[in-house]
């Protein structure tokens, strides 16, 4: 066997450089040296390990103690990216409790705790609304400071009946999360952390309940003014910029159904709401209607369109998992049912009215936003910042939507790090 130069770089672990001429068996064993040189500084710096091996013009990449192989070249490198996009998370976790609670006669909701159970209470907002929440929503948070607190919104997920509509508006789930707190007995402030339709959720938490909230971390902001649902689902924005993924979520509409139509005699802008979300209203009737196969199909078709348009760089795993009939169902049919009914909000933009977000200045609060986010714009964070000059406002140069992205992953960690100092209380 050859012998070759290599580097080993365990980032933020506290190894350092490591050169010399060395076999490739060898070259494993300096590697795992100094994973368990990293694991005597802590979990988390073990997760961070990050060990590259140059031999020969193939790529070694390490992470937790898994190796595998790459060619030389640019393929190689787009596998690599994909396989190291989640070094900013800590490591995963199994819940150490995980139960279902009925919050009505017609609802049971799935719900998870995670991390020190006597830690600082960390509520995880999932998006949609329908989107339900999976394993990796547990590695945001340091699992020895926080008591992480996870449920499947009505509809989605393990809660049940699933995908159903009935009793189903942002004000019940609001009384779910409390009717959670009360059963886990918890009687502190909690940090509260959404992203997408979670960060319409935890915002709409903050400003009815204040006092219950310790921090806020939100990502990809998002408060269902008509102006951002037309965006995305009208055809006024986000159909240029992936006009071939808007094709196809179009197809299921015909076109007489795609735009407004006033009546005879009535004035255009008397429905105004309508003569914008024609497309929504269309969708809405499919994903309501008896016949599962024409559901079915718009579900799939509604779910695949932010599924393909959610990263910055596309995911092909990602894009596949909104095609799945059952996570489309749920997603697509409570997505529109929220949207059709403006989030069930009194008056358009009211989440942004100076009103409600006075209610907000006194609890810390860190907004991270990708810079092309094409589901939720950038422009309503940036609005929100406005309503919060208090709040800590990041702004991922390289990222859409997704909180997978790594730009994205990394600044959502470090927040929730960062609020780690903040004295727990009590209420």
């Amino acid at each position: 066997m050859q012998h070759a130069c290599f580097v080993a770089h365990c980032r933020n672990a506290g190894v350092g450089w490591f050169t010399g001429q060395r076999s490739i068996q060898s070259e494993f064993r300096v590697a795992n040296l100094a994973i368990r040189f990293a694991s005597t500084r802590g979990g988390r710096q073990v997760s961070r390990v990050r060990t590259l091996l140059s031999v020969q013009g193939r790529l070694w990449l390490s992470r937790r103690n898994r190796f595998c192989v790459l060619r030389g070249n640019a393929n190689a490198a787009k596998r690599t990216r994909h396989l190291s996009m989640k070094t900013f998370l800590y490591p995963p976790i199994e819940p150490f409790d995980s139960g279902f609670l009925q919050v009505s006669s017609l609802h049971t909701i799935y719900y998870e705790q995670a991390g020190n159970p006597t830690g600082t209470p960390a509520l995880f907002l999932h998006g949609g609304p329908g989107g339900g929440i999976e394993p990796v929503n547990r590695q945001f948070f340091d699992p020895q400071h926080y008591r992480i607190i996870l449920f499947d919104q009505r509809g989605s997920g393990k809660s049940s009946p699933h995908a159903e509509l009935r009793e189903n508006t942002t004000w019940h789930l609001v009384e779910d999360i409390l009717r959670l707190r009360l059963h886990l007995d918890i009687r502190e402030k909690m940090l509260v952390f959404g992203g997408s339709w979670g960060s319409t959720l935890a915002l709409t938490f903050a400003v009815t309940h204040p006092e219950m909230v310790l921090a806020l971390v939100l990502r990809g902001v998002f408060t269902l003014r008509h102006r951002e649902l037309a965006w995305f689902y009208e055809g006024e924005g986000a159909d240029r910029i992936f006009p071939e993924a808007w094709q196809e979520f179009v197809e299921v509409i015909p076109p007489e159904e795609r735009a407004f139509q006033a009546p005879p005699g009535e004035q255009t802008l008397g429905v105004h709401q309508k003569a914008r979300l024609a497309l929504t209203e269309a969708y809405y009737r499919r994903l309501t209607s008896a016949n599962m196969e024409e559901r079915l199909r718009a579900a799939r078709a509604w779910s695949t369109w932010e599924g393909r348009t959610s990263h910055l760089r596309a995911a092909a795993d990602v894009a596949r998992k909104f095609e799945t009939p059952e996570f489309a169902e749920a997603f697509a049919r409570i997505e529109c049912h929220y949207f059709m009914h403006g989030g069930f909000f009194e008056r358009d933009g009211w989440l942004l009215e100076p009103s409600q977000c006075a209610r907000l200045q006194n609890i810390p609060c860190t907004i991270i936003q990708g810079r092309y986010d094409i589901v939720c714009p950038f422009e309503t964070a940036w609005l929100l910042k406005k309503q919060l000059p208090n709040a800590a406002f990041v702004v991922v140069e390289d990222a859409g939507h997704s909180a997978m992205e790594p730009g994205t992953q990394k600044h959502l960690v470090e927040a929730t790090n960062r609020y780690r100092t903040l004295a727990r209380q009590t209420l």
